[in-house]
């Protein structure tokens, strides 16, 4: 969406230290329910363990009272069973785990959980896992006296900030700090956490629409410093060795998460912040966005065209135009516009019987112009000023007020708006403009001013159409497209995009990092405007390369402003033909990535993943982005770059990789330049993976899991190989919890010169099991097996002697296991 461009201008100059480390002194301490409580002399710290590898530490400065409950911490149950010591140094050791109940007899130190460490003299907090250093205070907490600090647009005075302080080793690679274009390693830079868009950014972005209070270390620890309101990461800008965060006022309350891997990190880690509901199945489709949809005609054209031209698409977003003819003026009336839209509800059915979602667009201003205005002054819904009126301002869309979320009028009027349009068979919300854009620091809201709310305000709006959903639509998964929000987000089903992303390569170039970032701090469905939004640049090889990079991107969302058609459909002949390529594989994979799906929703685990999660002691590959992984087993290597003819790929050590077009095998640990074609991008497959695809159907709505092709990549190197995929109905919430599900294992072993291949099935008491017709593919099979059974039937099957792959029918009642044995000719 095309707005005004806000520079920012932010600067902080110390002058004085009020309280430093030094200064803070051991007075005593006492455990209590699991909750160690140690007294200084200038206030008090309180540890409390989450589980054996999540800690919390809060400071409360002495005088003061803890702050409000936590924006993001959405594990209720802490951890009591713990273990406390006292060293013959005067060393206070806090053990996530009680030792005399979980270590072995061999093993008594208990050294291999989480262990907060405090030194009485002089006073210093250590945090250790297996017994090895993470991380420690360096001067802690302590408040900064500072000159007139100009945030976003000034405005925003503060006489000192409060800042948390700890040490950093020399060589650590540090992640995090929210959606940035940096560079994957982010230290060295002193990122401002205030959310904030950046109109047409292309590789270089330091501020955008999500910041994170989060920092992750190649030594794999994550530090979430649980607080809202605005302020700064410092990653070491001073190169001082020194990670500070820096904030106006709030919470001074941090957790320090560990795992045994960088999975096992983002598992503890989500399991604290809560877990990404699992999207509906439609949402892995392909949609049909522009800025924007004029016309009920416009848009039904549109879909019609699809269908005339066979390219699949599950989704319509409507911009503005849903409620009003003109960009400015009109935001805030948030009810259909129906000079442009006069039969609406038909419309949405007509687009729901062939299969198409509609979902429309929001924003939280409301306009004095608006027709909504009067209504929402009535009703006591807007933010406030200091003195108690309506905060009213100017922005580029005309003169405002802002939604008070907080209110619980506000919360109310805004969720009968979603209420009613869901009422209309609305499928999807999307909430543009929610850092919000516009956001003076004068206003006030019912729980805080602007620089105290700002960076949830997105956060906690997802919040309320979720609650809304849960209440009022009970069986629904919601789709809620969000522009902005902050740690924890994830756990209201928020679906974040990159912003206004310029089209050039250079925008291009920046959308892996970004998404992989986010990725690693919970937020695993960030994605991109396909195509480049903001621009006037009709550039077809920029727009099929960036659709071949969606592929395998968690949200397939092509989307520009109406300058250059965004809808494949309305572009040249080649562009047309090679995005329909790109479309297709999207739907070809829905089995596999509606398991990736599952595992992000289940185990935290992000749909995009960095290649130092398989080799986390390589530190070439600690700020690497050129080549990622797609749920565990599709390795992709986007084309970033105009006219490439050739580039380099790195093959990640421990497997073999298979072409996923030639079935060419490169061995991991290796870089390889490979020759590059228009029609795909590089996309590899790991030895021993199942993957399961489908036949290309037009609609999510006419796929059918009972039928399904399954690709196992053989190689000798793989002795055994199992993996798992889930399966529900794609549509109803909660199918984990209801039993609604059934998960297919497969699983493969080498026995000397027979490969067998086993099914089983584990099925909820309230799923409909039904039989699989699988088209097993073997790839890599030499020659032609001497001899195959299925269970005791002896069956020839299909031998493809030019690509070395076997395929073979079967027929699974999943209520039984399936065995098949295949007798190879070596």
């Amino acid at each position: 969406m095309k707005h005004i461009i806000l520079y920012i201008s932010i600067f902080f100059i110390t002058v004085s230290v009020v309280a430093q480390n030094p200064n803070r002194v051991y007075q005593s301490h006492q455990l209590e329910n699991g909750k160690l409580s140690v007294t200084t002399n200038d206030g008090e710290y309180v540890f409390q363990f989450y589980s054996q590898n999540t800690i919390e530490t809060t400071f409360i400065p002495k005088g003061e009272s803890q702050k409000k409950e936590s924006h993001a911490v959405a594990q209720h149950n802490k951890n009591s069973d713990v273990s406390l010591k006292i060293t013959d140094g005067g060393i206070i050791e806090f053990i996530g785990s009680n030792s005399l109940k979980d270590c072995l007899p061999s093993n008594l130190n208990c050294n291999y959980f989480t262990t907060v460490k405090i030194q009485k003299s002089p006073f210093q907090i250590s945090y250790y896992y297996k017994d090895k250093l993470i991380t420690s205070e360096k001067r802690g907490y302590y408040k900064s006296k500072h000159e007139p600090m100009d945030m976003v647009k000034g405005n925003i005075v503060a006489d000192s900030t409060e800042k948390i302080e700890f040490n950093l080793s020399k060589d650590e690679v540090l992640y995090g700090g929210g959606a940035r274009a940096l560079g994957m390693n982010r230290r060295g830079h002193r990122l401002p956490l205030f959310n904030r868009a950046h109109y047409g950014y292309e590789t270089y972005s330091e501020l955008m629409n999500f910041t994170m209070p989060i920092v992750l270390s190649s030594n794999q620890y994550m530090i979430h410093f649980d607080n809202a309101p605005i302020g700064y990461l410092d990653l070491d800008s001073k190169d001082d060795n020194t990670l500070t965060y820096e904030t106006v006022s709030g919470r001074k309350t941090y957790q320090i998460i560990v795992g045994e891997s960088w999975y096992d990190m983002l598992n503890n880690y989500t399991n604290l912040t809560g877990k990404q509901p699992m999207l509906p199945r439609w949402a892995l489709g392909n949609f049909s966005s522009r800025f924007g949809y004029h016309s009920q005609e416009e848009v039904e054209n549109t879909i019609s065209k699809f269908k005339e031209e066979k390219i699949p698409v599950d989704a319509i977003i409507l911009d503005l135009y849903w409620f009003g003819k003109d960009i400015q003026g009109t935001m805030g009336n948030l009810e259909v516009f129906r000079d442009s839209f006069p039969d609406f509800e038909g419309m949405v059915k007509r687009l729901n019987d062939k299969g198409v979602k509609t979902i429309t667009i929001t924003e939280p201003f409301v306009l004095t112009t608006s027709k909504k205005w009067d209504e929402a002054v009535a009703k006591n819904v807007l933010a406030k000023d200091s003195v108690g009126n309506n905060a009213r301002y100017d922005f580029y869309f005309g003169n405002t007020g802002l939604i008070d979320i907080y209110k619980p009028e506000g919360d109310q009027w805004f969720w009968n708006i979603y209420k009613d349009l869901a009422n209309k068979d609305v499928a999807g919300v999307w909430g543009d403009l929610g850092e919000p854009e516009v956001h003076p620091d004068w206003v006030q809201h019912h729980t805080g001013s602007a620089s105290e709310v700002h960076n949830i305000y997105g956060h906690d709006w997802a919040r309320l159409i979720y609650e809304g959903y849960q209440r009022d639509f009970p069986e629904t998964r919601p789709f809620i497209l969000m522009r902005a929000g902050y740690s924890g987000s994830q756990r209201y089903g928020m679906v974040p995009w990159s912003g206004d992303v310029n089209r050039t390569w250079g925008g291009l170039q920046s959308q892996p990092e970004i998404a992989l970032q986010m990725g690693m701090q919970g937020l695993a469905y960030m994605h991109s405007d396909l195509g480049g939004f903001a621009g006037a640049n009709l550039d077809d090889e920029l727009y099929v390369r960036w659709l071949q990079y969606g592929v395998f991107n968690p949200i397939f969302r092509p989307h520009a402003q109406e300058e250059v058609p965004s809808e494949p459909v309305f572009r040249s002949e080649k562009a047309k033909r090679l995005a329909s390529y790109a479309i297709a594989m999207r739907y070809r994979l829905l089995p596999y990535n509606y398991n990736l799906v599952y595992e992000n929703h289940k185990y935290g685990k992000p749909l995009m993943r960095p290649l130092m999660f398989e080799e986390p002691s390589n530190p070439e590959l600690f700020n690497y982005t050129k080549t990622y992984l797609w749920g565990n087993d599709i390795l992709v290597s986007p084309v970033l770059e105009a006219g490439k003819k050739e580039q380099d790929v790195y093959f990640p050590k421990g497997s073999k990789w298979f072409d996923i077009e030639t079935d060419n095998i490169t061995e991991g640990g290796t870089t390889k330049t490979v020759q590059l074609r228009e029609d795909f991008i590089p996309v590899y497959v790991r030895a021993g993976a199942f993957v399961p695809l489908t036949d290309v159907v037009q609609t999510t709505e006419n796929y059918d899991d009972s039928t399904f092709q399954l690709q196992y990549y053989h190689d000798t190197s793989v002795k055994e190989s199992e993996r798992e995929f889930y399966f529900d109905n794609g549509k109803t919430a909660n199918s984990i919890e209801n039993e609604a599900f059934q998960i297919l294992e497969f699983e493969a072993e080498v026995d000397g010169n027979w490969l067998e291949v086993e099914f089983e099935a584990k099925t909820g008491a309230n799923y409909s099991a039904d039989t699989k017709n699988i088209a097993l593919t073997i790839h890599n099979i030499e020659n032609k097996p001497k001899k195959i059974k299925i269970g005791k039937e002896k069956v020839e099957g299909k031998y493809n002697s030019k690509y070395k792959t076997l395929t073979l029918n079967v027929t699974w009642d999943t209520a039984t296991e399936k065995e098949i044995k295949i007798k190879l000719d070596r």
